[in-house]
């Protein structure tokens, strides 16, 4: 039983470390002071990605072809890219960066890019094995404190570098996101 809830814990933790969807977390969390509408958006991302994965394993993945997720996922993040670095100028005249709706950019972002990404694809894989309940826990469980410590970050790098640099470094990070889904 234990082991229903810590290995995918542990591997969708370790596997989510970094990835590009973690990355996008604290990018985005340094567009906004709304950190817990921030959260709550990705977090309802993850549970719909990893819970649809976990409750229809690998029949979606058959269904909808991979290469369709990847470049609706891709063409997002150079979207947010473009947009962060359009409108970095614009922001510092206004005084503001936040992002107009935290809870649904992150939402949008996070469910298009964790759509046939590994740690979506490992959960399902777990729930073959083990008790599905149990591993959407330990999923979504690895998920939060990932995602939390992403925000967390964001909100320090905001209070320690200047808004114009971060914007500029979070565009291009974006654009080069989103075009690695195409290679």
């Amino acid at each position: 039983m234990i082991q229903d809830i810590l290995l995918p814990f542990l591997l969708v933790g370790l596997a989510e470390l970094g990835d590009k969807t973690q990355l996008a977390v604290l990018i985005l969390s340094t567009k906004t002071r709304r950190y817990a509408s921030l959260l709550a958006g990705v977090m309802l991302a993850f549970v719909l990605t990893d819970g649809i994965a976990i409750i229809f394993g690998n029949y979606i993945s058959q269904k909808i072809p991979l290469d369709y997720v990847r470049t609706g996922a891709g063409l997002m993040f150079i979207f947010f890219g473009l947009m962060t670095l359009i409108n970095r100028d614009r922001d510092e005249e206004e005084g503001s960066y936040e992002l107009k709706s935290p809870f649904m950019s992150g939402f949008w972002l996070i469910l298009v890019a964790e759509m046939g990404d590994k740690t979506q694809l490992a959960a399902a894989l777990f729930a073959t094995q083990y008790n599905p309940l149990l591993v959407f826990i330990g999923v979504i469980t690895a998920l939060f404190i990932l995602s939390a410590t992403a925000v967390y970050l964001g909100k320090i790098i905001m209070e320690k570098v200047d808004k114009r640099t971060v914007s500029t470094i979070a565009g291009i990070l974006f654009i080069i996101i989103g075009a690695s889904f195409f290679l």
